[in-house]
């Protein structure tokens, strides 16, 4: 029989019909690549440990041709530091492999072909009937800023880290090398030099990462990799502009391009976190401004370096001359050194100057240093224009080609990262806020003690009347302690105050307040800030200088969350605020309001379904209330690394927000280990730069072309959202359910591991409502539950009629809020494994309570895949063979880690509950390189 796919079974297809050319199958190159570089690779790795003198463990190494461990072997201690190594050879293998991949499919089916990219979203406008100038005229309104934050989800040491950057450098060297991989080559040597490197380096973090350790991790992309993938960024931009057909010189000036911002909360979070003092925020700071002057500092030594013009051969414009006498004279004697060594070379002396001219020492092998001074710019904008005018000279000397090529792509650099490199965010609880403001009172007289007990109305009174003084609570030359928790908010934001006054408030986000409840939470932060000198009185009256930020976390505030933002918007100071701050950002005409959306807690609050669902609504009525009040709202969206927490694949996400939400400007958080996997490797880091900036320019404008109206389902949704939560919510509040929870996954093991500065529970309370939304996914995650990605899901389903389930199956595709969501509870869903759950189960001491929860947990499990099935109309191995065959790979090494890991944690609760404390600290370490491991093959942890 004939496939339907083959030509020939057409009934027009006839002998003398040329065939119809074919594109490559790309899953299957994919795949061969895959099999051939980790066959490299792990053989590799094998011959080391062979050679180190541990035969037994290169036996263990797993995809080579031995055959694989036995499920009864007694495993030796090392097994999970092999198979964690194992595993990352392999994620960097599917990296590097997907990139090549990407690069075949753009040039044999063109730059289109790729889902998300530049040349598939310029063609997706094309086609929405918008033209090149009208697509250029809003791309200076987009505004792209990933937050780095350092949320304790990274397993990983910073120095194994390092050497995965070696290792994936020599992969790609492996793919480009036409000699073979010998034993006696030298790549081949390399490779087995970085493993043994990265094997003796070890895999366990025996402390917890300090703030300074994270902060280093974050200043690497932000000084080393961002500077230099972005302008590869632009050049994808411009070469998938031209070829779909717009006009190249509309995007010849850099302000016609998206703006990309980098934003941190390293040093500034401390929302739970008594690590984050005053001290690291001034620190962290400092560090962030001496990094952005290094970043100039590279690029003016290199544009130096790329313009030694003779002056013989073009005599240099009036324009030049000036700016360099200017420059000599800023700078005095010092500039004379300068002028002496490029004689003859007029560009190169002027550039050499200007570098000069930067405050900052840079000396190779030492910490760059702030130097600021008579003669040094004061800020980015004096930079720019010196920039400006180098540009200038050029073009009137004729070289406009190296004017555009070279000087522009280093002002583009200047914009995004200023002297600034990111905007430093001030995270804080409002429950910490409001213990700070009664402490204040107190001090200055006033009852504050019963402040929970005062009604909202009454809360707002005062701090309306508070607000039309600029008079702080305490004289600002008080020593004496108002309380700990005014004392820790008073002495941060006295350091941010400061740093406005000394370098302006470039580098500097916003004041977010974590578990936004209600309008008086965020009008409290104006009272703190006005103690600090943060809120100040100014002619219009009294304006904050830092934007004040709700986030909205749990299902209950999202829902909450447009009444409090209506509030909010209708008061005073912040209208002042808004405008002020338009007007020193150089857009007085758009006044802007952040929100911050969360979507950790609203999953552990209310299951995945309500969660996405209860936030889409919420970003709509959002939307509407800014619209209402004449403010655009910018979405700060708090995502994590997992589908429980808001991860998938961006140009989705992108897609299925609410329409009318996204007005061009957009943050969002990069987290823990998404980090080094989106922007670990240059190629990597293009991508995900690329998808963003492509996506949110897509999805504003298209946006401005549908309608904001809700879809017709939405009441369907409601429904479905909330029997879903319900049937969650009917889990998680089953007596013994915690019991089960931390028996049946090792949450007790990670609360030991070293992941992350910031502690895993918010006050220490062994309960659901203090553990936070971290190590509650990244437990289920490790047990193979990865319950918080799709339970409720089927009771849902189910509970719907077959007429209804008919209109979710038509509009599906047709409604990417539906796609994206219902994609992610299915990647969940295949990303589970019965047997092992139930492995994990057994775990559990008391039977009554494991027969009872396990029981619930098959039965939704069997059910949401029966659903899922239905709706989809196909199981998902034959709908998405690439994610199947992914896990596959993975299923066997990952069967023999989880089996250790239950054999481990069952030892060692069993030496804890004997008393045999030391025995168990012993064993510890095992257990967590068994966390690393099955986390590695995973690729997450929470």
């Amino acid at each position: 029989m004939v496939s339907p796919a083959d030509p020939s079974s057409s009934p027009s297809a006839s002998a003398s019909t040329p065939p119809v050319p074919t594109s490559p199958d790309f899953v299957s190159l994919g795949f061969q690549q895959i099999d051939r570089d980790l066959g490299v690779l792990v053989e590799c790795l094998a011959e080391v440990l062979a050679e180190l003198g541990a035969p037994e463990l290169a036996r263990l190494v797993p995809w080579r041709s031995q055959p694989a461990p036995g499920p009864d072997e007694s495993y030796p201690p090392q097994l999970g530091l092999v198979y964690s190594i194992a595993f990352q050879l392999l994620n960097m293998v599917e990296e590097n492999t997907a990139a090549e991949i990407r690069g075949l499919r753009e040039e044999a089916l063109g730059v289109a072909a790729e889902r998300g990219q530049w040349g598939e979203q310029l063609t997706r406008l094309k086609a929405a009937g918008l033209s090149g100038e009208q697509v250029a005229a809003r791309l200076g309104e987009i505004e792209v800023e990933p937050v780095l934050t350092a949320h304790p989800t990274e397993a990983k040491r910073l120095s194994v880290l390092e050497q995965h950057r070696v290792l994936m450098q020599l992969l790609q060297q492996v793919g480009r090398s036409t000699a073979p991989l010998t034993p006696g080559s030298h790549l081949r040597r390399e490779l087995k030099a970085a493993l043994e490197r990265l094997w003796r380096t070890g895999e366990i973090l025996w402390q917890k990462p300090t703030v300074h350790d994270e902060r280093r991790n974050v200043l690497h992309y932000l000084r080393d990799v961002f500077p230099q993938v972005l302008p590869v960024v632009d050049r994808k931009l411009r070469a998938a502009w031209e070829d779909t057909g717009f006009d190249p010189a509309l995007l010849s000036r850099p302000e016609t391009l998206p703006r990309m911002r980098f934003g941190t909360w390293v040093g500034g979070d401390r929302d739970g976190h008594p690590g984050v003092t005053a001290e690291v925020t001034s620190v962290t700071l400092h560090r962030l401004r001496a990094n952005a002057l290094v970043v100039s500092h590279r690029q003016l030594t290199a544009l130096a370096e790329k313009l030694p013009l003779a002056e013989w051969m073009q005599a240099p414009s009036p324009r030049l001359v000036a700016l360099r006498d200017r420059n000599r004279a800023a700078l005095g004697e010092s500039a004379q050194p300068v002028l002496a060594r490029h004689p003859g070379e007029p560009w190169r002396q002027c550039l050499e100057l200007i570098r000069a001219r930067l405050p900052v020492s840079v000396v190779p092998g030492q910490l760059a240093e702030v130097q600021e001074g008579e003669g040094r710019y004061r800020d980015a904008r004096e930079l720019a224009a010196d920039l400006r005018e180098v540009h200038a000279s050029l073009v009137e000397v004729g070289a406009a080609r190296l004017a555009d090529h070279d000087v522009l792509p280093v002002l583009r650099s200047l914009d995004v990262f200023g002297f600034h490199l990111a905007r430093l965010d001030i995270r804080q609880n409002s429950a910490f806020h409001v213990k700070a403001l009664a402490q204040l009172m107190s001090a200055a007289g006033i009852d504050g003690s019963q402040w929970e007990e005062w009604t909202e109305a009454e809360r707002l009174r005062f701090l309306q009347r508070e607000l039309q003084s600029p008079r702080p609570f305490l004289h600002p030359d008080a020593a004496a302690s108002a309380g700990p928790e005014a004392d820790a908010v008073l002495s941060c934001y006295r350091v941010v105050a400061r740093h406005i006054d000394q370098c302006g408030a470039e580098g500097l986000g916003a004041l977010i307040v974590s578990m936004t409840r209600r309008t008086s939470d965020l009008l409290v932060v104006y009272l703190l800030a006005r103690e600090a000198g943060l809120l100040r009185h100014y002619p219009e009256g009294m304006v904050c200088r830092l934007p004040v930020v709700p986030l909205f976390e749990t299902a209950d505030d999202l829902e909450r969350g447009p009444d409090i933002l209506r509030a909010f918007l209708d008061f005073s100071v912040t209208r002042r605020s808004l405008a002020w701050q338009a007007k020193r950002e150089g857009r007085p005409d758009r006044l802007i309001q952040q929100v911050m959306v969360g979507y950790s807690d609203s999953n552990k609050d209310a299951g995945i379904l309500m969660s996405n669902w209860a936030l889409q609504k919420a970003q709509s009525q959002l939307a509407a209330v800014g619209a209402e009040a004449g403010v655009r709202i910018q979405f700060f969206h708090g995502r994590g690394g997992t589908i429980s927490r808001g991860a998938g694949p961006t140009n989705r996400f992108l897609d299925a927000l609410p329409s009318g939400s996204l007005t061009g400007a957009i943050r969002l958080t990069e987290q823990g280990e998404t980090i080094a996997q989106k922007f670990g490797h240059p190629v990597t880091a293009v991508h995900h730069i690329e998808l963003l900036l492509a996506g949110v320019t897509a999805t504003t404008l298209l946006h401005g072309t549908l309608d904001p109206a809700p879809h017709p389902l939405a009441p369907l949704m409601d429904r479905l959202a909330r029997a879903s939560m319900e049937a969650y919510r009917s889990l998680i509040e089953t007596d013994g359910f915690m019991q089960f929870h931390r028996q049946a996954t090792p949450i007790d093991a990670l609360e030991n591991a070293r992941i992350g500065s910031r502690p895993s529970r918010r006050t220490g309370q062994a309960s659901l409502a203090d553990l936070r939304a971290i190590p509650w996914v990244f437990s289920w995650t490790q047990a193979r539950y990865y319950l918080t990605g799709w339970y409720g899901t089927g009771s849902a389903l189910a509970g719907l009629t077959d007429a209804e389930l008919d209109q979710l199956r038509a509009n599906l595709r047709g409604w990417p809020f539906l796609h994206y969501v219902l994609t992610n509870v299915e990647s969940a869903l295949a990303s589970t494994d019965l047997e092992l759950m139930r492995d994990y189960a057994g775990l559990v001491v008391d039977d009554a309570v494991r027969e009872r929860i396990w029981a619930r947990i098959e039965a939704e499990w069997r059910q949401t895949r029966v659903m899922l099935e239905r709706l989809r109309g196909r199981p998902i191995d034959a709908r998405r063979p690439r994610f199947t065959r992914t896990i596959g790979l993975r299923t066997a090494a990952l069967g023999i880690l989880h089996r250790q890991q239950i054999s481990l944690l069952r030892r060692w609760r069993e030496l804890h509950a004997t008393g045999r404390a030391t025995e168990a600290d012993a064993l510890l370490p095992e257990v967590l390189l068994s966390i690393n491991a099955i986390a590695s093959g995973l690729r997450t942890t929470g």
